[in-house]
């Protein structure tokens, strides 16, 4: 008789709890990087940016509010927050704060793509990191499917309206819209479409049971 493959629920767990924090980290980490590359910027970038220059709040602490103002909308949408739903907003905004005073700021054409090019890859495996942990959702994409679930409108439609609407408010208030804002709408989809079904932690697999095992019946020969 062939043995399902089994896995260790804690052993699971230990993996799902390592991967959220390790992504929701570098999550932080590669949004520094473009932003330090000063060639666009995600749109609820350009609109944590477009704060900073109308407030003189740190990015960090700017894109933790901003989730929790998010979160806020998820009450009418009844929307229900995960674990890394909460730790989302809480660990980006610190990390990508770090990486803004650890990276100096570029002046370099080639060095400005490369460290958008790099931030973008590693953006999209740390989207793939933390969904895949399965804890729930970003405020932001919770808002997105949120919005789906109680209007019936496509998923593109929800996701392009509320980015656009972040974008233009973020624009007028000064911040960092470039051509990397678009190779950003572009290129995350496709990236994170390859990204997430790797990194998708699986579901633990239970073996037979003994007893289901001992009062099966026996085929006849």
């Amino acid at each position: 008789m062939q043995l399902a493959r089994t896995m260790s629920p804690r052993l699971i767990m230990s993996r799902r709890v390592v991967q959220l924090l390790f992504g929701l980290f570098l999550y932080g980490i590669a949004d520094s990087m473009m932003i330090e590359a000063h060639i666009g910027v995600a749109p609820w970038d350009v609109l944590a940016l477009g704060l900073v220059k109308q407030t003189g709040l740190p990015f960090g602490l700017l894109t933790n509010l901003i989730g929790l103002v998010v979160l806020l909308f998820w009450i009418p949408i009844r929307q229900k927050p995960g674990i890394g739903t909460v730790l989302n907003v809480l660990i980006i905004g610190p990390s990508a704060q770090l990486g803004l005073d650890v990276i100096p700021v570029l002046t370099v054409l080639w060095l400005q793509i490369l460290f958008f090019v790099v931030g973008l890859a590693l953006l999209a495996i740390a989207t793939g990191l933390y969904i895949g942990a399965r804890f729930g959702p970003g405020p932001r994409d919770g808002l997105m499917t949120g919005v789906h679930r109680r209007t019936g409108w496509r998923i593109w439609i929800v996701r392009s309206g509320i980015e656009v609407t972040v974008l233009l408010i973020g624009w007028a208030l000064g911040g960092d819209f470039g051509l990397g804002t678009i190779a950003f709408a572009l290129l995350i989809g496709p990236l994170v479409n390859i990204t997430l079904p790797r990194l998708l932690v699986p579901a633990a697999v239970r073996p037979p049971t003994v007893a289901a095992e001992e009062t099966a019946v026996p085929a006849e020969s």
